[in-house]
């Protein structure tokens, strides 16, 4: 049996850029994994077989039998989806057992690895899989086919809380289009400062950049993440932002204890879950 994690992620940075012809928006995003992951148990069977801890996510409505089927015939397996990720949170993680499926494929465990455009095929299953090929940290541009990795990641922490609400990220995307936006140039971006910082673990640099264009009107739309929001700066939280265009708001410390204080603090209901994690380890990418 094979056994494969496959990360959360949260996103330092989220400009959302011109919408193209194609519906898609152009986006520049610092992304990075967290050991916070989801697990897929892969085993040789007679035929495929799909089963999930989640009863939601059945195989007709899995990304995980979608890379699969974008792959070719469901190879002769049998994989249990163990879910860890809430779902419809901004963390990324249908797009992350897509991409754990994918780097499967790559190394052999359905067969001998054809010569593919992975990123084609990434990119194809969601505009966040293809970041979660990268194994690090990354800045996402383009509609998320280009990626450019931050190589090994610092050892800092969040807390993440989950409002009880679910937030529809096409809701969020038409909110955003309906308001004047200036330009913005790639030379000198958010993005890009907080890339650099990222790469020299500069915590103060990273955490004075960390932005995301969806907050203020997912925040001004929902009670519950305002609420998450203020109960984290009440807790003493010195950031508080949206992990992605979901629900889920995190708060970044460079040390585990800071994270732990913050978490003691906090008064938020027990619908409001909770989930304390730390950026991924990236041996791959250690010198």
């Amino acid at each position: 049996m094979a056994i494969l994690r496959a990360p959360a992620k949260i996103n330092l940075t989220l400009e959302v850029l011109a919408r193209h012809e194609d519906g898609y928006h152009g986006v520049r995003s610092v992304m990075v994994p967290l050991d916070l992951s989801d697990e897929l148990a892969i085993e040789p069977s007679r035929r495929f077989g799909f089963t999930c801890d989640d009863p939601r996510l059945d195989a007709d409505r899995n990304l995980v039998v979608a890379a699969l089927r974008a792959l070719g015939d469901l190879p002769p397996v049998r994989i249990e989806l163990r879910k860890r990720i809430p779902v419809q949170a901004g963390l990324g993680g249908g797009s992350s057992d897509a991409a754990a499926v994918l780097r499967a494929a790559m190394s052999g465990t359905f067969g001998p690895a054809d010569r593919r455009d992975w990123i084609k095929i990434a990119r194809a299953l969601g505009s966040d899989v293809a970041f979660f090929l990268a194994g690090t940290g990354a800045l996402v541009e383009g509609t998320g086919e280009r990626i450019t990795p931050v190589g090994a990641l610092p050892s800092w922490h969040v807390l993440i809380v989950k409002p009880p609400v679910p937030v529809s990220t096409a809701a969020a995307y038409a909110a955003l289009d309906e308001l004047e936006r200036p330009a913005r140039p790639r030379s000198g971006c958010v993005s890009i400062r907080a890339l650099e910082a990222l790469q020299r673990a500069d915590f103060e640099c990273v955490e004075s950049l960390l932005q995301n264009d969806f907050h203020e009107i997912i925040a001004s739309k929902s009670p519950e993440v305002a609420a998450t929001v203020s109960a984290l700066r009440t807790a003493g939280a010195r950031n508080a932002l949206l992990a992605g265009s979901g629900s889920c708001v995190f708060t970044l410390a460079a040390e585990r204890s800071q994270i732990d204080a913050i978490s003691a603090r906090l008064v938020l209901p027990d619908s409001f879950q909770r989930f304390s994690s730390a950026f991924a380890t990236t041996p791959q990418w250690l010198t």
